[in-house]
């Protein structure tokens, strides 16, 4: 499929951002690079909260929200990479990958063909999800002392997103 193909539906920066608005999200600004652009996001999940996210876009490939799991790895490797071939395992919606700093990030790619609201949404709305139900076993990465601070009365900023995709998101959420 290209762009000449007068059936394929282009997606633009400005539908991105619409549908960031529409779901009650504020990016930061705009990055553009050779057709490329992204938008940092600050997200909370139920449990998890002030989740780095970019969300990219390529309009000749997929739509990409790339979530910065934790800081880069100083624990055994060996260890940890397991760790991440076993939740790519558990999570078949999600992959982990080890960047290039050797942060764990997490992403999802959504073709450019599906692109639209619902899905940028419940791929947002999923990675959050995944980082909430592995906030324990990741707390020796993002934490020092290794303890999940408490939450005291502190309430997601996307309590919305996850109310709106609740039944999309399964077992994600039932705990």
């Amino acid at each position: 499929m290209s762009f000449a193909d007068p059936t394929f539906a282009r997606v633009s920066p400005l539908d991105v951002e619409g549908w960031l608005t529409e779901l009650g999200i504020a990016p930061q600004q705009r990055q553009e690079r050779d057709a490329i652009a992204s938008w940092d996001l600050d997200l909370d999940g139920r449990r998890r909260f002030d989740v780095s996210a970019t969300v990219i876009l390529d309009p000749a490939l997929a739509l990409i929200v790339w979530v910065h799991f934790a800081p880069p790895i100083g624990d055994g490797f060996r260890k940890s990479y397991r760790r991440l071939l076993r939740w790519n395992d558990e999570f078949p919606f999600v992959k982990f990958a080890i960047a290039e700093d050797e942060r764990p990030v997490l992403t999802i790619e959504i073709p450019i063909a599906r692109a639209d609201r619902d899905e940028l949404g419940l791929a947002l709305a999923r990675t959050l999800a995944v980082c909430d139900r592995l906030l324990e076993e990741a707390a020796a990465w993002l934490w020092y002392d290794g303890r999940v601070p408490t939450r005291g009365d502190r309430i997601s900023r996307q309590v919305g997103l996850f109310a709106r995709y609740a039944d999309r998101l399964g077992e994600l959420i039932d705990s």
